[in-house]
Formats: C-alpha cells, sequence, structure tokens
C-alpha cells in the first residue's frame, strides 16, 4: 500500500511537472501576445500561425454594411470601415459608435487567434462622419493660414474626437496637388505649389504623435491611445489629372511627378506615417492601382515605407474599364503591384476566393502575402491593438469639445483671405463698426450650416440647412459680434426696392457653391449658385458691401469685382462661423494669402503660378492684411464719441500723451 502510494505520489509529481513544462512552452512560444517581445518577433510568431485563408481575410477592408461578428470571425476579416455617411444610426453618440465597433471587435477577438480588426473612417477636416464633432476647415483653407503648428494642433483636436468614437484609424490627410481648380476635390488639397503642401504634412504627427527621435525612416508610429493611424492619400498625382477630371489620367514626365507630386510623400514617410492609400487615377495611361513601378518599385523599395498601402473605395474594380469586368485580373493586378489592404468594401467573399485560386495556383507569390500581411500586422501591433482592442467611453466627452471649437475658429479666421478692401486703398471698408442701426445680411450661404462645411460632412456630398449637426452659421456669428443695438436683417435674396426703402449702413454678401465631393464636384464654370450674381448686383449697387465667397476653390468674381467694396475669401470653414466675424469685425486682422491662383476666367485653366501664360485676377499667395481694431474703438465708431464715456476718455488720454511726449521732445 505504502509503495502503491509512492508510486501514485511520483506519477503525480511528474504530471505536474509535465503540466508546468507545457504550461511554460506554451507561454514561450506564443509570442505574439508577450508585449515585452519586439514587434519584430510578434509578427514572425504569429504569421507562421496564420493558414492562408486567415492571412488572405487580413487583406481585406469591408464596410460596417457588411460587417458582423460572425464574419469577422469566419473570414478573419482585418479591418471594417464607415464609408462617407455611414453611420451606426442617425444622430449617433460617441457611444453608440463605440458599442458598435466593439460588437465586431468582439467577432474578430473570438477567432482562432484572436487577431483585432482595425477600424477606418474618412475624418478628412476633423471627425466630419459624426453628428456634434467638431468640423475644421477643408485643407484648402488650412493651406491659406500657410501655419503648420495649426495644422498640427488641428491633427491632436481629430485624432482625439476619433477615438472617443472607439476608432483608432483615419484615411487623412489628403496630400495631392491641385493643379486645376476644376477638380471636384481641389479643396481637399492645400495648395497648388507643392511646398505647402509638404509644410502642412505637420497634421500627420498631430494625429499620430511625433515620432521618437532616431526612429527608423518609413517605419509607421502611433504615440498610444489618444493618438491614431493616419492614411496619406492618394498616391500619386491625383491632382494632376488632365482637366481636373477626377479619377483621370494625370499626363507627365517622370521628374514632374516626382517633383511636384511625390515630394509628400516623402516628408509623410519621415514622419512616420502607418499608411498610404493609392488614387483611382492613372498615370500616362497606367491605372495607379495596378502601377508596381511606382508602389512597390518607388513607395515601398526606394522610399523605405514600411506600412501598409491601402487601395480605395472599390478602387481595384476599377483597373478595368468598365469596372469589375475582369475581376480575377483586377486581383492580380492589383496584389501583385504592391496593394497590400483592400478596401473591397462589400463583396468579400468573391475577393477572397479569387486571390487564394490566384496564390493556390502559383500566380501570385506567397512571398507577396507575407509582406502585405507582415505589413497590416506592424501597424496593428503599433497601435496596441493586441493589448487593448478594444475601446472605452473615458474619451466620449472629447467629442465637439469647446476647446476643439476654439481650435476650429482659430482656424477659421486665420484661413481667410482678403482679396479686396474699399474702392480705393485710402477708404477702406473692413474692419466693420460693430455698433449702428441697421445692416444686411444676405445670401444663399449666411444661414447654412451644411454650405459653409462643404462636402465630406455628415453625408458623403454634405448637407444642406442647420440641421444635421452643430455649428455656428455666419449670420449666427454676424449677430452675437455687433452690438446689441444694432439690427441685423437677414434676407436671402433681396431685390433693389427692398434694400433701397430700408436704411442700412452696409451690407454683408455670403455666396458661393453648393457641397459636394469628388466626381459631383468636377465643374467646367466654376460658377457660384444662383442667386448669388444677382445678390451681389443689387445690393453692391446701393449700399456698401462685403462678399464673403464659400467654396472649395477660385470661381469666377471678376464680372461682379467692380461693384464690390471687400472681397474675402472663406473656402469651406467647417462649423465654427464665428471665426469669420471675428476677422469681419476687426477682433483679429486677416492674415490668410492664397493657397492656389485666382483666375480671371476659366478659359485660363489650368494656370499656376510660375506658368508663361500667367494673368491672375489675384495671384498665388496674394492677401492683404488688416489689424485687429480695439474692441472700445472699433464698437464706438458710429456711436459718437460723446456716447461712450470711455471712449472719450480713451481719446483724451493718447492726445494728452502726444502733448506730453511733444513737450518733452522740445
Amino acid at each position: 500500500m505504502e509503495a502503491m502510494t509512492r508510486i501514485l505520489m511520483k506519477m503525480m509529481g511528474i504530471m505536474l511537472w509535465l503540466t508546468v513544462l507545457i504550461a511554460m512552452a506554451v507561454g514561450e512560444d506564443v509570442k505574439y501576445k508577450d508585449p515585452k517581445q519586439p514587434v519584430a518577433v510578434r509578427i514572425k510568431d504569429l504569421m507562421s500561425r496564420m493558414t492562408l485563408e486567415e492571412k488572405i481575410g487580413q487583406m481585406v477592408q469591408i464596410d460596417r454594411l457588411t460587417a458582423s461578428p460572425d464574419i469577422m470571425q469566419t473570414y478573419c476579416i482585418g479591418s471594417v470601415l464607415s464609408g462617407g455617411g455611414s453611420a451606426p444610426l442617425p444622430e449617433a453618440s460617441a457611444e453608440d459608435w463605440v458599442n458598435m465597433i466593439n460588437g465586431f471587435q468582439n467577432g474578430s477577438l473570438s477567432g482562432r487567434l484572436g487577431i483585432p480588426m482595425i477600424y477606418g473612417i474618412d475624418a478628412v477636416h476633423g471627425h466630419n462622419n459624426v453628428f456634434n464633432a467638431t468640423i475644421f476647415p477643408h485643407n484648402i483653407g488650412l493651406g491659406a493660414t500657410r501655419d503648420p503648428d495649426l495644422v498640427k494642433r488641428i491633427g491632436s483636436a481629430t485624432a482625439l474626437e476619433v477615438r472617443a468614437t472607439g476608432i483608432p484609424y483615419v484615411f487623412a490627410p489628403c496630400i495631392a496637388v491641385c493643379k486645376d481648380p476644376r477638380w471636384g476635390r481641389c479643396y481637399e488639397s492645400y495648395s497648388e505649389d507643392h511646398k505647402v503642401v509638404e509644410a502642412m504634412t505637420e497634421i500627420i504627427p498631430g494625429l499620430q504623435g511625433d515620432i521618437p527621435v532616431n526612429s527608423r525612416k518609413g517605419v509607421p508610429y502611433v504615440g498610444g491611445k489618444k493618438k491614431v493611424a493616419a492614411c496619406a492619400k492618394h498616391f500619386v498625382g491625383d491632382g494632376g489629372t488632365t482637366k481636373g477630371i477626377n479619377e483621370n489620367n494625370t499626363v507627365i514626365d517622370k521628374h514632374g511627378l516626382l517633383s511636384i507630386h511625390m515630394p509628400a510623400y516623402s516628408d509623410s514617410i519621415i514622419k512616420g506615417v502607418s499608411t498610404i492609400m493609392v488614387s483611382y487615377s492613372s498615370w500616362n495611361g497606367v491605372k495607379m492601382h495596378a502601377n508596381r513601378e511606382l508602389i512597390t518599385g518607388f513607395l515601398k523599395n526606394t522610399l523605405k515605407f514600411k506600412g501598409f498601402v491601402i487601395s480605395d473605395w472599390q478602387g481595384i474594380d476599377r483597373i478595368t474599364s468598365p469596372p469589375h469586368a475582369n475581376y480575377s485580373y483586377s486581383v492580380q493586378a492589383a496584389i501583385q503591384a504592391g496593394i497590400d489592404m483592400v478596401m473591397l468594401p462589400f463583396k468579400h467573399t468573391e475577393f477572397i476566393d479569387d486571390l487564394t485560386y490566384l496564390v493556390k495556383s502559383n500566380v501570385i507569390p506567397m512571398d507577396r502575402i507575407n509582406d502585405a500581411v507582415g505589413r497590416i500586422l506592424l501597424v496593428k501591433f503599433t497601435l496596441g491593438l493586441f493589448e487593448n482592442p478594444l475601446a472605452d467611453l473615458s474619451l466620449v466627452n472629447e467629442l465637439g469639445s469647446q476647446a476643439h471649437r476654439d481650435l476650429a475658429r482659430e482656424a477659421v479666421r486665420k484661413s481667410l483671405v482678403l482679396l479686396k478692401n474699399g474702392k480705393n486703398e485710402t477708404d477702406p471698408l473692413l474692419p466693420l463698426p460693430g455698433k449702428v442701426s441697421k445692416i444686411l445680411v444676405a445670401g444663399t450661404h449666411a444661414d447654412n450650416l451644411g454650405y459653409q462645411c462643404g462636402g465630406w460632412s455628415i453625408q458623403w456630398q454634405g448637407f444642406s440647412g442647420n440641421r444635421d449637426t452643430r455649428g455656428t452659421t455666419i449670420l449666427g456669428a454676424i449677430k452675437s459680434t455687433v452690438d446689441p443695438s444694432t439690427e441685423v436683417v437677414f434676407q436671402e435674396n433681396p431685390d433693389s426696392k427692398f434694400i433701397k426703402d430700408n436704411n442700412f449702413a452696409y451690407a454683408i454678401i455670403v455666396v458661393g457653391e453648393p457641397p459636394y465631393a469628388e466626381t459631383a464636384g468636377d465643374s467646367m464654370d466654376l460658377t457660384m449658385i444662383d442667386p448669388g450674381p444677382s445678390v451681389i448686383s443689387n445690393v453692391c449697387e446701393t449700399v456698401k458691401c462685403v462678399v464673403v465667397v464659400i467654396s472649395g476653390r477660385p470661381i469666377v468674381i471678376e464680372p461682379y469685382l467692380s461693384s464690390i467694396d471687400a472681397l474675402v475669401a472663406a473656402w469651406l470653414p467647417g462649423t465654427e462661423g464665428q471665426g469669420v466675424a471675428d476677422a469681419l469685425f476687426g477682433d483679429y486682422g486677416f492674415t490668410g494669402k492664397l493657397p492656389r491662383t485666382w483666375f480671371k476666367n476659366v478659359d485660363q485653366l489650368p494656370m499656376n503660378v510660375g506658368d508663361p501664360h500667367y494673368d491672375p485676377l489675384f495671384p498665388f499667395d496674394f492677401g492683404l492684411k488688416t489689424k485687429s481694431a480695439p474692441d472700445i474703438l472699433r464698437r464706438s465708431t458710429s456711436a459718437g464719441i460723446i456716447g461712450k464715456p470711455y471712449a472719450l476718455f480713451l481719446m483724451v488720454s493718447v492726445i494728452f500723451s502726444l502733448c506730453f511726449i511733444g513737450i518733452l521732445s522740445t
């Protein structure tokens, strides 16, 4: 009995020891789950465990409308996105977004290897898809500021609002160099000058965080849970297409491509950008989504980009004409060109089946798949998704915070470009007096939040009216800025009789373009929407007027210029219209400079600074300056000195000081 007990004890000891050894072996072996391991070791370990099907699943990005926890688990889907306007429900809160995304993520985590997915969204001027988020000026306005530090701060604020909704990845910034304002995406470009665009890549360390000192070139970097992975787009030459036609052909030699359209990508890579999106457009007839020379040869091999390359929405379908005509060929061409993640966004099984067949048939080598998956996993490990895959509610108060709205307001006033101020140099109209008896505010864009936000705002093509999100219209800003005794009369389209029957001190007219995005914005005439011209004509012939243009690019204005007293290019300012009033009434001076040439007529296009036929209405870099007017003097301009004792005191003090200085000097 005693001997039997000893044998059992020994056996139990051996079993216990074996259990410990197995546990230790398993613990050592599962290196990809160990945050103490180098990222390269974790990637290698995880990939050694993955099947071909799991690897191909990681290369797939689907829209949230297609996604479900079951699909995420079954196909090991690598990424989910929200297309323009794709939200969990109307007026969704930050909590609604977090709950939806965590639902998808739980599906991914329940897969065999528990690989987290990465959720992406178009946050191109703030978290623009999301109700109540701060919507910043579009890039063309930010280009007018010439202020990279401001853009970096906007990147940081955007990252916080995006993370507030549980999202770690944004499809921004667009670093196109728009060479023709007829392009419907021109407002997504900071400038026609590639040097301005390069400077504005400072938004990337705003979004992602500053890369550590001595960081290896080309390696993605994301600095914690308050930052997001960024995406430089659209590689490459999307702003140079013939006649500005969206998704068209960019005809330029290699030197021109590398010297104009490529430098911002080099800068983005140096700053640690995580991903790069390929353009729908072609270069000298070759579709970018199938351009191995530029994607693999130049971007990956020459510029040493280590993050992942992602297609645009159904971008690989458009390799053929008509789209999707030979899908298997398109899959082959895109993957062999060097695209790592494919934004499908709906038919994932078709892509998976075709790519699986191409790999098993030895058409696409396994090395190409491993390269793609390794890059995707690198970004996921860099983001910390394996340690913190699920979002929480700790940042929900960052969405639309007052600090971010104040920053957007600063961006608006710095983006404004003053093109004309007075019929002659000795009689400026701006800054406007805040205390007068009655002023007129007119025009289609004066009281329309959607119009001033432009495309990519709540919906893909933008919206009209004031109900779709929270913000301040220009009319609202004017009313809150003028003296309480000043009567503000708003009429969108006043006739001449109405204007003559009222004794307006001056008028503010706000006109421009309707919202648009991508191809819907391509325009060969670049005119403001009606009744803009007649409003300018009716008002400016009768009363002193300042015209504020809300547009994504320069538009036809020369025919009306002589009748206009003051002209302001306000671009697409976003939700914080108060920034426009800040400059109109002199709380801050105008400082913006044209980020692109303002043409006289569309027959001159394309026309960029340096062209031999350069004959602009207003040249690149033009912008009149004003100084901020002291609040006391500004608001008392038309009130009379006697009615303002503090203004009288100030004036007497100034006169006394001057006299005293004069006595001393004698």
